[in-house]
């Protein structure tokens, strides 16, 4: 028995360490900084887009995810270890890891990012759902949760 559930759990063990290790995120890039001249002249309100990016992230693992991986694994360990207790909790709590990171792979979904520094200097990242379709270097207006790009023209060099 201790031969057969040897390898079903190692399986496991990496199934997860590949799913967590593909969903690793890229360092960002530094931000390309405005002038003291760029900044002089923004408006009230108003910041320069210094960087933008998208990345996928994880979604959110609900107890559906856990509790199918765990029916699963624990079948599964059941048959494996011939019926034995141990073997049918140890695949139900193998299976519940597993099953709670491949529903988050499942729901992942893309953010884009945009960097922006203000007047003042202060810099701020807004995260949104949808590409905002705005450039590094281009005057922008923060309205809550939102970049806005401002129809004028950019500041001087």
């Amino acid at each position: 028995m201790k031969q057969i559930l040897k390898p079903a759990v190692l399986a496991l063990a990496l199934g997860l360490s590949a799913l967590s290790q593909a969903q690793t995120p890229a360092a960002p890039a530094a931000p390309a900084a405005p002038t003291a001249k760029q900044l002089a002249a923004l408006c009230d309100g108003c910041a320069i887009v210094t960087a933008t990016k998208s990345e996928k992230r994880k979604g959110k693992a609900t107890a559906v995810g856990t509790a199918g991986g765990a029916v699963v694994g624990g079948v599964v360990g059941n048959k494996v270890g011939d019926g034995g207790v141990l073997a049918t909790g140890v695949g139900a709590v193998a299976g519940a890891a597993l099953g709670r990171e491949i529903e988050k792979q499942v729901k992942r979904h893309r953010v884009w990012i945009t960097t922006v520094t203000q007047r003042d200097g202060k810099t701020l990242t807004v995260e949104a759902s949808a590409d905002p379709g705005i450039k590094v270097g281009e005057v922008v207006r923060v309205e809550g949760d939102k970049v806005v790009k401002i129809a004028a023209a950019s500041p001087a060099k």
